[in-house]
C-alpha cells in the first residue's frame, strides 16, 4: 500500500515538472513568405528570418519579431526614416511658430493693427524709394540733354559727364530694383499677416474645441459613473428628491434606507435583481454630486448582470433623467 502511494506521489511530481517544463519553454508563432502560420517551441534555421511572434503560457504575445528585410527593403526603410526626420523639423519649427503667434498676440484684432501699422511703414519707405527713382531719373535726363548740346555744337562730350551719366544710370537701376524688391517685400509681409490672422483662427478654434471635447469627456465620465453633479444647494435638494424617484423605478427590491445622505433599497435576492443607492457627496472637488449606484446579486449570473449594457444604460439616464425633471429657472 506505502508503495502504491509513492509510486502515485513519483508520478504526479514527474507529471508537475513535466509541465512546469512545458510552460518554461517559449512558443513560437511563425509565418512564412506565403502567409501560413506555423506554432512551434523552437526556430529552425532556414525560419530565423520570418516574421515570427513569441507567445506565453496563455497564448498571449510577449514580443514581436519582424521579417527580415531584404537590401532594397533597407535602403527604402533608410530613405523613409530621413524623410520623416524632415519632416519631424518641419513640424518642429510650425509648432514654434504657432506658440510664438499665441504668445505674441491675444486677438486677431492685434494682428490686423500690427499689419497696418506695418504696412505703414512700408508704404512710407516705398515712397522715399520712388521719389529717389523720380530724383535719378530727372537727374539722368539733365546729363542727356547737357551731352546732347555739346554733340549739337559740334563739341566732344566731356569724359567726367560720361562718367556721371553711367554712375546715375547704375544708380536709377540700382534703385528701380530696391523699388521691385521693396514691393516685393510689402506683399509678403501682407500675406504673411493675412496667414497668421488664418492660423491664428485656426489655433484658438482648436483650443477651444479642446475645451469642449474636454468638457465632452467629462460629461461622457460623469454619466457613465452615474453621477450627477449640482449647480447650488438648491438644486441639489431638488435633484436629491428626483434621484430617489429613479432608484424607486429601477430597483426590483424594497425600500431599505433612506435619509438626508442615502437613499438605499435593500440587498439583491435573485439572480435578476436590481438594487439600487444614491448618496450626497458634499463638495467633491468643490461641487455637491449625488452618486448613483447598482448592486446585483453576489452570483455569476448576478455579477454578468451588473456589468451588462442594462445596468450601464441606467447609470448613463441617471443625469439626464435628473436634468430633465428639474423645475425651469
Amino acid at each position: 500500500m506505502a508503495a502504491n502511494i509513492k509510486k502515485v506521489m513519483f508520478i504526479s511530481l514527474a507529471l508537475l515538472l513535466t509541465w512546469q517544463t512545458a510552460l518554461a519553454k517559449k512558443m513560437y508563432k511563425l509565418v512564412d513568405e506565403d502567409g501560413n502560420v506555423y506554432y512551434s517551441d523552437h526556430v529552425l534555421v532556414e525560419q530565423v528570418k520570418l516574421h515570427r511572434e513569441i507567445l506565453n503560457e496563455k497564448a498571449g504575445v510577449v514580443e514581436v519579431l519582424e521579417k527580415a528585410k531584404n537590401p532594397e527593403q533597407l535602403k527604402m526603410q533608410k530613405k523613409l526614416e530621413l524623410l520623416r526626420q524632415e519632416q519631424d523639423k518641419i513640424i518642429a519649427k510650425q509648432a514654434a511658430n504657432d506658440k510664438n503667434l499665441l504668445s505674441s498676440f491675444h486677438s486677431v484684432e492685434e494682428i490686423q493693427n500690427a499689419m497696418v501699422n506695418k504696412l505703414g511703414t512700408l508704404d512710407v519707405q516705398q515712397k522715399a524709394i520712388e521719389s529717389n527713382v523720380q530724383r535719378f531719373t530727372q537727374q539722368l535726363a539733365q546729363q542727356h540733354q547737357t551731352a546732347a548740346e555739346f554733340e549739337r555744337n559740334n563739341q566732344k562730350v566731356p569724359d567726367k559727364l560720361l562718367a556721371e551719366i553711367e554712375s546715375s544710370k547704375k544708380l536709377l537701376a540700382d534703385t528701380e530694383q530696391e523699388l521691385k524688391q521693396h514691393i516685393r517685400n510689402r506683399q509678403n509681409t501682407e500675406q504673411s499677416f493675412k496667414a497668421d490672422m488664418e492660423r491664428y483662427k485656426f489655433l484658438v478654434q482648436i483650443a477651444k474645441s479642446k475645451v469642449v471635447d474636454k468638457k465632452q469627456d467629462e460629461n461622457n465620465i460623469t454619466s457613465d459613473l452615474g453621477l450627477y453633479v449640482c449647480k447650488n444647494t438648491m438644486q441639489c435638494e431638488q435633484a436629491w428628491k428626483i434621484a430617489g424617484v429613479f432608484v424607486a423605478r429601477y430597483s426590483t427590491t424594497p425600500a431599505d434606507v433612506e435619509n438626508e445622505s442615502l437613499i438605499m433599497r435593500a440587498s439583491p435576492v435573485k439572480d435578476d435583481d436590481l438594487s439600487l443607492s444614491v448618496s450626497k457627496l458634499n463638495q467633491i472637488e468643490g461641487q455637491m454630486q449625488i452618486f448613483l449606484d447598482v448592486r446585483c446579486r453576489n452570483s455569476s449570473l448576478g455579477k454578468e448582470l451588473c456589468s451588462s449594457h442594462q445596468v450601464q444604460s441606467i447609470r448613463e439616464e441617471f443625469s439626464p433623467f435628473i436634468q430633465s425633471m428639474l423645475a425651469p429657472h
